[in-house]
């Protein structure tokens, strides 16, 4: 039953990663939290339970980020839920490694839908949905900074993710809602370790002066500063959470 009172939350790939720390951080904070999957249920319902388990209320929805239809569902789904959005945060994402080659359109498309696509059609039905005082994140990444080669269609579809936040914090404009990004550097999560050997990991790893990999809660904590109060006052930004890494 919805909690007028309550504000809302929408966490997209909120299954694992950052999204699942993030979707606990700001249950923690108060929020009522839409855990938003694409196809992993299990771990979805997991994280709903540990919200829950903590007092938390909590949504399991599963939606393509990439296919409009499934978008407008998933925020109806929310309204009819909890009769409000108040905070987008889109954490979903894919990332595959393959060098600019002409062999690897496909790559380059799909990367594109899920990451460029999906952030337009969350942060545009966002921007049609959220409450007054209401925030909008995106994630991007850090590695738009390294130019790492087999990075290509990763750098291109987040490069595409911040010039959007900036334009749509300029078309908000008089609506009281901030649109931010947040720009991690390399994160202790399945996707970071997938593909990489140990020597990989390590090399990386030891690219910020802090030598060592950030934490999904490390994200998470610099998404709840937006999302709170306390980030009332930032608006059109990149925030590169990375350590020190440049």
């Amino acid at each position: 039953m919805a909690n007028p009172a309550q504000k809302a939350a929408l966490v997209t790939g909120a299954s694992r990663g950052i999204g699942r720390a993030t979707a606990l951080k700001l249950a923690a904070d108060g929020f009522a939290v839409v855990v938003n999957y694409a196809g992993n249920t299990s771990l979805a319902e997991q994280t709903v339970a540990d919200i829950e388990t903590l007092g938390g209320r909590a949504l399991a929805v599963q939606a393509d980020i990439g296919d409009m239809e499934a978008v407008e569902r998933l925020f109806a789904q929310i309204l009819e839920t909890f009769g409000r959005i108040d905070v987008v945060v889109n954490s979903a994402g894919i990332m595959q490694m393959a060098k600019i080659a002409t062999d690897n359109i496909g790559m380059l498309d799909k990367t594109l839908s899920t990451n460029l696509r999906g952030s337009w059609l969350v942060m545009a039905k966002a921007a049609e949905t959220v409450s007054e005082d209401g925030r909008i994140i995106a994630l991007s990444s850090s590695v738009l900074g390294k130019s790492f080669p087999g990075y290509g269609a990763y750098i291109a579809s987040k490069a595409g993710v911040e010039g959007l936040v900036k334009v749509l914090a300029n078309e908000l404009r008089g609506r009281n809602i901030a649109v931010n990004a947040v720009a991690p550097g390399p994160v202790a999560t399945e996707l970071f370790f997938e593909g990489k050997s140990e020597e990989q990991v390590a090399s990386i790893a030891n690219l910020a002066p802090f030598e060592r990999l950030g934490q999904p809660a490390e994200i998470a904590d610099v998404v709840s500063f937006l999302a709170g109060p306390k980030g009332r006052w930032v608006n059109g930004q990149i925030l590169r959470v990375n350590g020190g890494m440049v």
